[in-house]
Order: structure tokens, then C-alpha cells, then sequence
């Protein structure tokens, strides 16, 4: 499993694994479930390596911020998405002390520690996280 394969369904809770290429779209697999579902033209999705967050200065990466709260974390859960906003505000201020709180929204974070904690919860190597995106050339 790597990130660039797992997407987010908007109206749909979790994450998915995008499986296989259909006629009319993509079948993907619930991370939460397992079970397969379509995605077509209809369906707004968003892949985790294409989503960043806002600081001050400029836009980090999820992937990066995984990766931080792996480092931080030792590949294990962290808290809850449950916790309240100042909980959830001050954790993520310890993985991004700079991210623009005008922004960033206590529900980004709920998001972002979510998701997290799903992939941790799947053995997700976050070791394998690059810290910058390989651009593949086409020949």
C-alpha cells in the first residue's frame, strides 16, 4: 500500500485503496471495511499525496506531516480525533508549530489525525514516505 493509492471519498467515511481502473471510473476498497466500491466521474475524491496544509510561509504536504507524527509517534496510533479542539490543536501545533490557525480548521486536524491513525492501525509504512515527490518523466 502506498499513499499515492489511497484516496478520501467525499460523503464517505475512511479512506480508501484504489484497486483497479473500471469503464467508467475506479473500484476502490474501504481501509475501514473492505469492501470494494466504484468511484465514477460523479464522486469528488481526493488523494491523500495531492492534500497540504497551510502554514504561515507556504503549503507542507500531508505525507509530510504523516510522516512527522510517525516520527513522533514511533509508527503507533496517537490520540484520539475525538479529543477536544484544544487538544487536537495543541498536538498538531507540536507536529506543525507553524500552520496558519486562520486556515486550518479543527476539523482539518480531526481529519489529518484520523487518517492517521487508520493508516497506523493498517501497518502503513510511514518509513517510506519521501520527503519529496519523485517527478516520473516520460519517455
Amino acid at each position: 500500500m502506498e499513499l499515492k493509492d489511497i484516496v478520501s471519498v467525499n460523503g464517505k467515511p475512511g479512506l480508501f485503496e484504489i484497486k483497479a481502473q473500471s469503464k467508467g471510473g475506479i473500484i476502490v476498497e474501504s481501509l475501514i471495511d473492505g469492501k470494494k466500491i466504484p468511484v465514477t466521474v460523479t464522486h469528488n475524491i481526493s488523494a491523500l499525496n495531492e492534500i497540504a496544509i497551510y502554514t504561515y510561509e507556504e503549503e507542507v504536504p500531508l505525507r509530510i506531516i504523516f510522516k512527522s507524527i510517525a516520527e513522533k509517534e514511533e509508527g503507533k496510533e496517537t490520540i484520539s480525533h475525538k479529543e477536544s479542539g484544544k487538544v487536537l490543536t495543541s498536538y498538531f501545533r507540536e507536529i506543525l508549530p507553524n500552520f496558519d490557525e486562520e486556515r486550518v480548521y479543527t476539523s482539518n486536524i480531526k481529519k489529518v489525525v484520523q487518517w492517521y491513525n487508520l493508516l497506523a492501525s493498517k501497518n502503513f509504512d510511514f518509513a517510506s514516505i519521501k520527503e519529496v515527490e519523485e517527478e516520473t518523466e516520460e519517455a
